[in-house]
């Protein structure tokens, strides 16, 4: 019998990882609150439900590819009633380590399965299939979620069996990320306003110790102003909020992330948050 896969969701990461999951074989549903985005996917083979609650009926996996704790909260407030027990929730959006203890409490009064699995990259690897899953939960779900988190991504880690302990992973992954693009917007425009090409900033450190195929793509993206987004402005300074409460929790400093979240958050308000992050850019220009 092949398996049935709801994917609630389908943004610039959801989309992709929908597309995959038909690509290998499973009988794949998918709702959006937009309709129009999950609409294309009929085409390629996706069954297209129009409310979130008919999407889950029968599913054997639910994967929540949503924006924040607060969307995955009402799209379950509508589709929980109507999963049945026994199921499978795999929960890739990022929403923070309080949000997915929650979830997975939620889950476990429902009688469903629950995987804390946040994913690394972007919309070009969530269309390849070459995300990074960082997965938590109980060893006895690994077998059942494996063949899933394969179709969406080139690599799984298995962080642990504690929920939350995948979200813990994203978050400090993230901050390397936020922090890397932030940084190289300063260089990037402090080149420029000593009158260089900024591009010469990419090529020297192109190759050496210092470089990173972060810092090339979106340094190419700020110099361009090529911004359609992989991954948004706004979800950026979504994720530097919950990695600030995290590192006030465990009483780490940060100095370093405040001031990253207020460049970001700057940038956002300036009305790019829906462009890609590199959009990060225009607040360091004068």
């Amino acid at each position: 019998m092949t398996t049935k896969v709801t994917v609630l969701g389908t943004g610039i990461m959801g989309a992709g990882m929908a597309r995959n999951l038909v690509r290998a074989g499973f009988d794949v549903t998918v709702w959006n609150r937009t309709a129009d985005r999950a609409a294309p996917l009929a085409g390629d083979g996706a069954s297209v439900a129009t409310d979130a609650a008919a999407a889950v009926e029968g599913a054997d996996v639910v994967l929540t590819m949503l924006f924040d704790e607060v969307a995955v909260a009402g799209v379950l407030d509508e589709a929980l009633p109507r999963i049945r027990a026994g199921a499978l929730w795999i929960q890739s959006s990022t929403v923070g380590i309080e949000a997915t203890e929650r979830f997975a409490d939620l889950a476990a009064r429902h009688g469903l399965g629950f995987l804390d699995a946040p994913v690394l990259g972007t919309r070009q690897p969530a269309e390849q299939g070459k995300l990074t899953v960082l997965a938590a939960g109980p060893a006895d779900l690994r077998e059942p979620a494996t063949p899933v988190l394969d179709a969406v991504g080139a690599r799984t880690v298995w962080v642990g069996e504690r929920p939350g302990d995948g979200h813990r992973l994203k978050l400090v992954a993230n901050a390397w990320v936020l922090s890397i693009t932030t940084a190289t917007a300063q260089s990037i425009a402090l080149a420029e306003r000593l009158g260089l090409d900024p591009r010469l900033f990419l090529d020297v450190i192109g190759g050496g110790p210092t470089d990173s195929a972060y810092a090339q793509v979106k340094g190419g993206n700020m110099i361009s102003g090529e911004l359609a987004p992989a991954f948004a402005l706004g979800g950026a300074v979504k994720d530097a909020g919950l990695i600030l409460q995290a590192l006030r929790d465990t009483g780490v400093d940060e100095r370093l992330m405040a001031a990253v979240h207020a460049q970001l958050s700057s940038a956002a308000d300036a009305g790019h948050g829906d462009k890609d992050m590199a959009a990060v850019i225009h607040t360091t220009r004068p």
